[in-house]
């Protein structure tokens, strides 16, 4: 499977800079990559290796509980806490029927009340912490969790520059966003067994939000993205890597935002491959929003190029949600 060659890493630091120049060539390099696949990487963002590593080596000590243990804070999608196996299947949200999904994840998100307690019963669902088998998980969580939204916002001041709006068109829609940190660990075939016919790691979908920030590891059964042939692209091919980077895609929201000037990242995680049937991986995923109740309408032509209904980003994200869960 070749690679998507045509996805980008985009340095931030001449972002950071303040150069005007700089600035300008990293938003238009943005837009074009957004253009197409709806995904780019991302190095200088300021967060470690090392800090990302923590994370993974912590998660993986609540992951190798007794199912039992584990089972204590089973929760369903949208929940705070542990999805095992075949909670989710991530195809049916574009109507495509997969076999559920064939990882397990630690779920944590935005936690501070907003006050109104029909939106914070869903969206701000205190976090559930495994403090008495794996003490350690919540600090370097909620450390991830604090870096990845200071990101977040500085990615979304990029993209606004890159559509040639106001570095705050869409931050001023953050001020109490939601948001969600998803663990995923992808076992070997060892754990799960053989893969059914059609059944992946995640099935093929697109996130539902703004943005996703990504730190993932490389594999045979890892991230694929789709770029349209209709765009000169090649279908279905392999995410390229890079160690120090994280891989930013759009979501529905922010495609609708932009009049689909820009595609939401369609991505797909294959199910272990023969090839390495004891592969075993893990995904720091960490999917940003906006504010609860937002109206989400598509910016006009010469910028959109496609009139969208707008939509109340509450009611959209939780009809998706809806849609993945199982049973």
């Amino acid at each position: 499977m070749p690679e998507a060659t045509d996805i980008p890493v985009i340095d931030l630091g001449p972002w950071l800079s303040g150069d005007g120049a700089a600035r300008a060539a990293t938003a238009a390099a943005v837009d074009t990559a957004l253009s197409r696949a709806g995904f780019l990487l991302i190095t200088g963002h300021g967060v470690s290796r090392e800090t990302r590593a923590v994370v993974r080596r912590v998660a993986r000590e609540f992951f190798a509980l007794p199912a039992g243990t584990k089972e204590r804070y089973a929760v369903s999608v949208g929940g705070r806490g542990w999805l095992g196996r075949g909670a989710e299947a991530n195809g049916y949200s574009e109507g495509t029927a997969t076999p559920p999904d064939l990882k397990e994840s630690w779920t944590v998100g935005a936690d501070r009340p907003s006050g109104d307690p029909a939106t914070d019963a869903f969206w701000f669902q205190p976090n559930v912490w495994p403090d008495a088998e794996v003490p350690a998980l919540r600090e370097v969580v909620e450390g991830y969790l604090a870096a990845m939204r200071e990101v977040a916002d500085e990615v979304l001041r990029l993209l606004a520059a890159a559509l040639g709006q106001a570095e705050d068109f869409f931050t001023r829609h953050t001020a109490h966003p939601t948001y969600t940190l998803n663990v995923n660990w992808y076992p070997g075939m060892d754990v799960v067994g053989e893969p059914e016919p059609g059944q992946f790691r995640i099935g093929p979908h697109t996130d539902f939000g703004t943005v996703t920030l990504l730190d993932r590891q490389h594999g045979k059964g890892g991230l694929q993205v789709y770029v349209d042939p209709a765009d000169g692209g090649s279908g279905w091919v392999d995410a390229p890597y890079e160690p120090s980077a994280l891989t930013v895609n759009i979501g529905d929201l922010m495609a609708r935002w932009t009049g689909d000037r820009w595609r939401s990242g369609r991505h797909r995680v294959l199910p272990p491959s023969p090839d390495a049937p004891a592969e075993d991986l893990m995904s720091l995923v960490y999917f940003y929003e906006c504010d609860p109740h937002t109206t989400v309408a598509s910016l006009p032509a010469p910028v959109g190029r496609v009139a969208h209904d707008p939509v109340d980003s509450t009611v959209y994200l939780k009809a998706k949600l809806d849609a993945i869960s199982v049973g």
